[in-house]
């Protein structure tokens, strides 16, 4: 069986790949052949409508030991039935912000350990979902289909392999993966504990902004995206099908594991990304750019030029701007914004926005640096200045955050944070 991963292109370009574990496994042209080599099922997953524009169809066919059919009834599953429960009744027009996520004690996986903070949108439509995750143990006989959503998981602490009908993927902090809808796929830990945040995207698929002005190079490219090679599992047992849709998790009883695929061949599969091999662009004179420059991911809405969701990054970079404010200046939005920090301080809060933690800054609320960050920006000789060693994330949404009560009422959000701004003193002089 073929283990490796292969550098190649990012999915939703019209990109077509092909990978098999097994020499002549895939059949050729012919993807639904009457006889497959290898006596396996060819299945195909398709992953928008059939009329789709041919540059944007995704579909993947697949050559496994059993076709997907195979498992036993459903019934909801006892401990995550609640996965996209715990709707606050009224989410307050108030800047918030969380302490790290702490873990539990016991062996869990990601999944158990998971805890919804935000949403907004209609699931397996548009919108989207946003979670935090600890968890100290690997899924071991249960594997994990999303029927609502595409998943982008963005770790903190512990690298993860992804065992996916695919391939694998192995991420680590500074990481990225994406497992698109539908795709059945099982994480292990490789540290004691892992910590971080998941992402449903249930809008249009990720992809790539188009770099307009910048030209051919710049911020994201395509060949820096990682794609698995075809690797499989003949094993029997006694396993465990755990099904997220429409907004609560099922599980059924499954004989086999499903990452039976021998060969595979498509548009649709899951990828990786390494943020550190994003390009800043940035100015060389002055002022102060928007964090759209920053985006690595995007899901359009049906409005052009207005996202769904956006993943954007802040990473090591130079600043050099003159005559310029050079943290994010105050601001109010018609996108709303939740950022997470994967390590470093945030230049906007270094002392308060914490590795493994939140904050939520919603449609038109102002925000931007605390006063210690305004005095020290205003004050400092702007030499050129390279913020090392950091390495923050957005994801702004052209919707409304809703919260969950375990969010509003988790002894980790800051009940003071609107504090980091009190100290704020007029200055004004006639």
């Amino acid at each position: 069986m073929t283990t490796n991963n292969s550098f190649s292109y990012l999915h939703g370009l019209g990109n077509h790949h092909e990978s098999e574990a097994l020499p002549g496994a895939l059949p050729g042209r012919q993807h639904s052949p009457q006889q497959v080599p290898y006596h396996l099922y060819a299945e195909q997953i398709n992953g928008n409508s059939f009329t789709t524009p041919r540059f944007s169809n995704l579909k993947a066919w697949q050559y496994r030991l059993r076709p997907s059919v195979l498992h036993s009834g459903n019934q909801p599953n006892k401990m995550r039935s609640d996965l996209l429960q715990g709707k606050f009744t009224q989410t307050p027009p108030a800047q918030m912000r969380w302490a790290p996520i702490s873990y539990k004690t016991g062996h869990y996986n990601i999944f158990e350990g998971s805890v919804k903070y935000l949403y907004n949108g209609t699931v397996g439509q548009d919108g989207c979902a946003i979670y935090l995750y600890t968890a100290t143990a690997s899924m071991k006989d249960q594997f994990f289909i999303n029927h609502d959503a595409e998943m982008l998981f963005i770790p903190q602490e512990g690298e993860l392999i992804f065992k996916t009908e695919f391939g694998r993927l192995n991420i680590k902090p500074g990481d990225i993966a994406v497992l698109p809808r539908g795709v059945c796929f099982q994480v292990e830990l490789l540290n004691d504990k892992a910590r971080g945040y998941w992402v449903e995207n249930y809008g249009q698929v990720f992809t790539l902004l188009s770099r307009g002005v910048i030209g051919a190079n710049g911020t994201t490219e395509e060949l820096d995206f990682r794609i698995p090679v075809a690797w499989y599992e003949e094993r029997s047992g006694d396993f465990t099908m755990l099904r997220k849709f429409n907004g609560h998790v099922w599980e059924h009883a499954i004989s086999h594991s499903p990452l039976d695929v021998v060969a595979w061949c498509g548009t649709y599969y899951p990828y990786q990304y390494d943020l550190s091999l994003f390009k800043p662009m940035f100015t060389a004179s002055i002022d102060h750019p928007d964090p759209s420059i920053f985006v690595v991911l995007s899901s359009p809405s049906l409005a052009p030029g207005t996202s769904n969701l956006d993943f954007i990054i802040f990473p090591e970079r130079w600043m050099v701007a003159d005559h310029t404010f050079r943290p994010p200046y105050y601001h109010r939005n018609a996108m709303s914004e939740f950022m997470g920090n994967i390590r470093g301080a945030y230049d906007a809060k270094e002392h308060g926005f914490l590795p493994g933690g939140a904050s939520l800054h919603n449609c038109m609320l102002g925000h931007g640096p605390d006063t210690e960050a305004y005095d020290h920006a205003i004050k400092q000789v702007l030499k050129p200045q390279y913020y090392e060693g950091n390495l923050a994330f957005m994801l702004e949404s052209n919707k409304l955050f809703e919260i969950t009560a375990e969010a509003y009422e988790s002894p980790l959000r800051e009940m003071q944070y609107q504090d980091c701004w009190k100290d704020l003193k007029l200055n004004f002089k006639k």
